[in-house]
C-alpha cells in the first residue's frame, strides 16, 4: 500500500471522527432544550396549582390596559417627535407584558389541560361504576330467573293422579306404605305413594295383557263364525227365492221390505230419520199412509258422506281455476260460472222418501222430501190428487195450490226461507240470490218438514244432528194436521163455489141457529187482493195494526136487498179454520155508511167476527165461513129494518119488518137486536 492511500484512509478516517462528534454534540444540546422546556413546563404546572385563576384574570385585565396604554403613549410620543430612548423603554415594556400574556396564555392552557384530565378520571370513574352497577344488575336477574326456573320447575310425578291418602293407607301393605315413617315424612310418604302407584300399574299392564289375549280369541271365534254366515247366505237366497209364491199367496212383502230397508242404508241421515219414524207410524195408527224411496240407488251408494261431497267440490273448483289459467279458451263465462255455484248449492241427494196420505174421502196428499247436500236442510215438493166429485171454484181456484196449501201448517211456518241461518251466509259468498228465489226449482223446506227428520235449528247456530225423538214427537201431530188442512180446504172450496151461485149452505146441524126467513141475498163472490183490501178507507186500521197480512186470504161479497147493497171484505188465514174469517163491512143506502161513521155497522162487525165459537157446536168446524156469512145477512135484515121503521118517511116503505124483536133499540148506544135465540124465535140486544 502505497503513502497516498494510507494519508487518504486517515483523512476519511478523521472526516468521520468528526462527523460522528458533531452529530453527538448536536445531540447533546436537543437533549439539554428538551430537559430544559421540560423543566420549564412542569415548572408552570407545579405554578398552576399555586397560582388562583381570578388572580390570574386580574393580571390578564391590568395587562391588557398597561399595553393599550403604552400603545398610546409610543404613538403620542412618535407624533411628539420624542427622543427614541424613550420610545425603546416603552418597547421593552410592552415586550416584557406580552411576554407576561404568553405566560397566562400558558397557564390557561396547562389549567384547561388539567380539568380536561380531571373530568376524564372522574367520568372514567363513574363509567367503571356504571359498568359494575349493570353487572350487578345482570347479576340480579340471572338469578331471579334460576330462581322463578326452581319454583316453576315441575316433576314427572306431579302429572300423575295419585289415589287419596285414606285409600293409599288403606289398599296398599305395609312394606310399601310403611305407615310408622311416611306419616311424619312427607318426602317418604310421596316416595311410597310412588311406588304404590307403580304397583297397581303394573297389574293392570298385566290385566291388560291378558284381555288383548281374550280379545284376540274372541276375533277368531267371530272370524270362523262370521265366515261360516257368509257360506250360509247363498243357502238362505236359494230359501227365499222358493219362497215368493208363498209370500205373494199370503200377501206377505218380506223381500220388498227388506229391499226398502237395505235401499234406506244409503239415505242420508236426516231422511233416514223420516223413513224409519214414518214406516213405524205407518205400521202402528194409520194403514192407509204410504212411505217409499225414490230415487237413483247407484248414485247415492256413491255419495259415502257429506264430508266426501265437499271435499270433491272444492278439488273440483281448484281443478276448473287450474285450468282456466292455461288456456282462455276454456275459460267459463260469468253466467256459467254462477250457474255452476247455484247447482253446487243447490244440490240434492239422489234419494228422496215420498209420502203418500190418503184421505177417506178419496183425496191424496203427496210429500216428497229431499235433503239439500249443502245446505243441510229437508224441502218439500207437494202434489195433491183429488176424488172426482169434488167441487171447483173460480174463486178459490189457488186453495189448493202446492205453493199455498200448507202454509202456516204450524204459526208462522211460510216455507218461504230456509230453517238454517247459516245457508243466507252460504248463498251470499257463493254470489247467489236470496233462497227464496229458489223454492220453485229445491221445493219449500218447512219447519215441520225439518221436524220429522229429526232436524232442529236453533238460532246462530249450526245444523244439529239428527235426532229420533223430534221427529217421533212432532209425527203424530204433523200427520194430523196434513189431512186436517186438506179436509178444510176442500171444504173451503166448496163454501165459494156455492157462493159463487149465491147460494149460502148451511148444515143441517147449524140449521137452527138462524131464522127459516132471511131476505138478504149474496149476489157477488170474487177473489180480491191484498192491495184492493188495503185502499179502502175503512181497512186502514186493520192494516196499520198488523191485524191483516199480505199473506192472507182475500174475498169480497156483495149483499143486496132491495136498493140497500152491502159489500163485505173477508179475510182469512192460511190457518183456517182455527183462525176464524174476519169481516169488514161497508152499506151502501141512502149514503155509504161503515164502521168509521156508524156505529151500527161496527156492531154488526163485532156480531160476526167475535161471537163465532156460537157458530162451532161439534169438534169440525170446517163451515164457519158459511155460518158466518149467513149471520152477516141475518144481521143486514135487521139493520135495514130497524133503521126503516125509526125512519120519519111516510107511505109504503121499501123495507118492510120480517123479523120479531121486543125492543128496536137499547141503551146510551142506541145497539140493535143482532142477537138470535132460536129457543123462542126472536131477536135481542147482548
Amino acid at each position: 500500500m502505497s503513502k497516498e492511500e494510507k494519508t487518504e484512509k486517515r483523512s476519511k478516517r478523521a472526516i468521520r471522527k468528526e462527523a460522528s462528534e458533531q452529530k453527538r454534540i448536536k445531540q447533546d444540546a436537543i437533549m439539554k432544550e428538551s430537559k430544559l422546556s421540560a423543566s420549564l413546563f412542569y415548572a408552570e404546572e407545579a405554578e398552576v396549582d399555586t397560582r388562583s385563576p381570578e388572580k390570574d384574570v386580574e393580571i390578564f385585565k391590568s395587562t391588557c390596559a398597561d399595553i393599550r396604554q403604552a400603545m398610546l403613549d409610543i404613538r403620542s410620543l412618535k407624533d411628539k417627535k420624542a427622543p427614541h430612548d424613550e420610545i425603546d423603554d416603552k418597547r421593552v415594556s410592552v415586550t416584557l407584558d406580552f411576554i407576561n400574556l404568553k405566560k397566562l396564555n400558558r397557564l390557561a392552557h396547562v389549567r384547561c389541560k388539567k380539568v380536561r384530565e380531571n373530568t376524564n378520571e372522574a367520568k372514567q370513574r363513574i363509567d367503571q361504576y356504571h359498568l359494575q352497577l349493570q353487572n350487578l344488575l345482570y347479576e340480579i336477574m340471572h338469578l331471579e330467573k334460576e330462581i322463578n326456573k326452581c319454583l316453576e320447575f315441575k316433576s314427572k310425578d306431579e302429572e300423575i293422579e295419585l289415589v287419596s291418602l285414606e285409600e293409599f293407607y288403606k289398599t296398599a301393605p305395609a312394606d310399601i306404605s310403611h305407615p310408622e315413617t311416611t306419616k311424619t315424612d312427607q318426602h317418604q310418604q310421596r316416595l311410597a305413594r310412588l311406588d304404590w302407584e307403580l304397583e297397581q300399574r303394573k297389574q293392570l299392564a298385566k290385566k291388560l295383557k291378558d284381555s288383548k289375549q281374550s280379545k284376540e280369541g274372541l276375533a277368531h271365534e267371530i272370524k270362523s263364525k262370521q265366515e261360516y254366515l257368509e257360506n250360509l247366505q247363498p243357502k238362505l237366497k236359494t230359501v227365499l227365492e222358493a219362497t215368493k209364491p208363498v209370500q205373494e199367496y199370503l200377501d206377505m212383502p218380506f223381500d220388498q221390505i227388506r229391499e226398502e230397508q237395505e235401499t234406506a242404508r244409503h239415505l242420508p241421515p236426516p231422511l233416514y230419520v223420516l223413513y224409519m219414524q214414518t214406516s213405524a207410524y205407518r205400521q202402528a195408527c194409520d194403514k192407509n199412509l204410504q212411505v217409499s224411496i225414490i230415487g237413483d240407488l247407484e248414485a247415492a251408494k256413491a255419495i259415502k258422506s257429506r264430508s266426501q261431497v265437499v271435499e270433491e267440490d272444492s278439488d273440483s273448483d281448484q281443478e276448473e281455476q287450474e285450468h282456466s289459467k292455461k288456456s282462455k279458451r276454456r275459460r267459463k263465462t260469468q253466467d256459467g260460472r254462477v250457474e255452476e255455484r247455484k247447482q253446487q248449492a243447490l244440490r240434492k241427494h239422489p234419494l228422496a222418501v215420498k209420502l203418500d196420505i190418503n184421505c177417506k174421502d178419496g183425496n191424496s196428499l203427496h210429500l216428497t222430501f229431499h235433503f239439500m247436500l249443502t245446505m243441510g236442510i229437508i224441502t218439500v215438493d207437494i202434489n195433491l190428487t183429488l176424488a172426482e166429485n169434488n167441487a171447483s171454484s173460480v174463486s178459490g181456484s189457488d186453495l189448493l195450490a202446492p205453493k199455498s196449501i200448507l202454509t202456516d201448517l204450524y204459526p208462522g211456518d211460510h216455507g218461504n226461507t230456509s230453517p238454517n241461518p247459516a245457508n243466507q251466509y252460504e248463498l251470499r259468498k257463493l254470489g247467489l240470490k236470496d233462497f227464496t228465489s229458489y223454492i220453485s226449482e229445491v221445493g219449500r223446506p218447512y219447519l215441520w218438514a225439518q221436524w220429522l227428520g229429526g232436524l232442529q235449528f236453533l238460532e246462530n247456530n249450526a245444523v244439529n244432528t239428527p235426532e229420533e225423538d223430534i221427529s217421533f214427537t212432532h209425527m203424530q201431530e204433523t200427520i194430523r194436521r196434513l189431512k186436517r188442512r186438506v179436509r178444510s180446504r176442500l171444504c173451503l172450496m166448496k163454501q165459494t163455489a156455492a157462493f159463487e151461485t149465491g147460494n149460502v149452505v148451511v148444515d143441517p146441524e147449524y140449521q137452527g141457529l138462524f131464522p127459516s126467513k132471511i131476505v138478504s141475498r149474496l149476489t157477488s163472490w170474487k177473489r180480491a187482493t191484498y192491495e184492493d183490501f188495503a185502499a179502502l178507507p175503512y181497512t186502514e186500521a186493520l192494516v196499520t195494526d198488523g191485524v191483516v197480512e199480505e199473506s192472507d186470504i182475500f174475498f169480497t161479497a156483495i149483499i143486496d136487498r132491495g136498493s140497500a147493497k152491502m159489500t163485505a171484505q173477508v179475510v182469512m188465514t192460511h190457518d183456517y179454520p182455527k183462525v176464524a174469517p174476519l169481516f169488514t163491512v161497508s152499506v151502501l143506502w141512502q149514503h155509504e155508511r161503515t164502521a168509521m161513521n156508524d156505529e151500527h155497522i161496527k156492531e154488526m162487525e163485532e156480531e160476526v167476527n167475535v161471537h163465532h165459537e156460537e157458530l162451532m157446536k161439534s169438534k169440525s168446524c170446517d163451515t164457519i165461513l158459511s155460518n158466518q156469512m149467513q149471520r152477516l145477512l141475518m144481521c143486514f135484515d135487521i139493520y135495514l129494518e130497524t133503521e126503516a121503521s125509526g125512519s120519519e118517511e111516510e107511505g109504503p116503505r121499501e123495507i118492510s119488518k120480517e123479523k120479531i124483536y121486543n125492543r128496536m133499540l137499547r141503551g146510551p148506544s142506541r145497539s140493535k137486536p143482532y142477537r138470535y135465540c132460536p129457543d123462542i124465535g126472536i131477536f135481542t140486544h147482548r
